[in-house]
């Protein structure tokens, strides 16, 4: 019976193949419907801001709400500072701890403690975190600095990059880890030239998500960092300070049609830098990443 056989292979063929027609264009329909309102979100946020984005908008002073005309400089400058000391407190230690779950826990008690405290972090709302910070240091110093603010930014930053980090170190083979080892490396050694290394794109995306999220952050920075206008502060530990983000809230809740174009151009602003940090870490992370021979 080869005949019967060979319709019936046949017939099987054509039944994976329509499965397999049918698989791709649902998956390709999701991602359709989930970028479309990504893209006419990008598309109304250029639309409205572009008009007041300009070289003096991002460098000037912000003017009143009733004025009309650019200005978000200490804003843009205000955004970058506790951005950076946020990252500077946050990447370092998450990935530190993702290490210790990942290579040097083994799912001891304190790594599962680790894991477990990151996961009800990553659940606690960003205004509950300001209010953490705005009661352990804000009072306690009595003084309203953008230190507050990182601080706040951090907390909320640190569960992201541990939880990101430890699933790309899991995904590194163990042969490598074990290749090392028969070389005669150490496991600090190893984790640190060739664990690392391995998981360094997964990793970095991970850092760069928490990073995106902090820069978006409003309510933390409300309780924290105070509101300044008249002047940009590089300082991130003397003063009050603000960001674009809080600066979207505040020109956002006028009526007023000056304030309104501000707060489009602030968002477009804080976007494209969003966008420039995502080219740069890609950049990085595809010359840092370890190639295949």
């Amino acid at each position: 019976m080869p005949e019967l056989d060979s319709l019936t292979d046949s017939s099987i063929s054509g039944r994976r193949r329509a499965r397999n027609w049918l698989a791709t264009g649902f998956i390709f329909l999701t991602v359709l419907i989930a970028a479309v309102p990504l893209a006419l979100l990008l598309i109304y946020v250029v639309h409205k801001g572009a008009s007041s984005l300009s070289l003096s908008f991002i460098t000037k002073p912000i003017p009143s709400p009733l004025a009309k005309g650019p200005g978000m400089g200490p804003a843009v400058m205000g955004t970058i500072v506790i951005t950076f000391w946020a990252t500077i407190m946050a990447v370092p230690l998450g990935i530190l701890g993702a290490v210790y779950i990942s290579e040097y826990g083994h799912g001891n008690r304190m790594a599962r403690f680790v894991r477990f405290m990151s996961d009800v972090m990553a659940g606690v709302p960003s205004i509950v975190m300001g209010l953490f910070i705005f009661t352990a240091y804000t009072l306690t110093t009595h003084k309203l600095t953008g230190f507050g603010g990182s601080l706040a930014l951090a907390c909320l930053m640190l569960p992201i990059v541990i939880r990101a980090s430890e699933s790309m170190l899991s995904l590194v083979p163990r042969e490598l880890r074990e290749a090392s080892y028969a070389l005669g490396c150490s496991k600090s050694r190893t984790v640190l030239t060739v664990v690392i290394p391995a998981a360094l794109p997964g990793i970095t995306s991970g850092c760069l998500l928490a990073v995106a999220r902090a820069t978006g952050e409003t309510a933390p920075l409300l309780f924290t960092i105070g509101i300044l206008q008249s002047k940009s502060n590089a300082n991130d530990f003397v003063g009050s300070n603000t960001t674009l983000s809080q600066q979207i809230y505040i020109n956002a809740s006028e009526p007023f049609k000056g304030a309104m174009d501000r707060a489009w151009g602030a968002a477009l602003t804080l976007i494209i830098m969003v966008l420039a940090l995502t080219i740069v870490a890609r950049v990085v992370s595809s010359r840092l990443s370890v190639k295949a021979p």
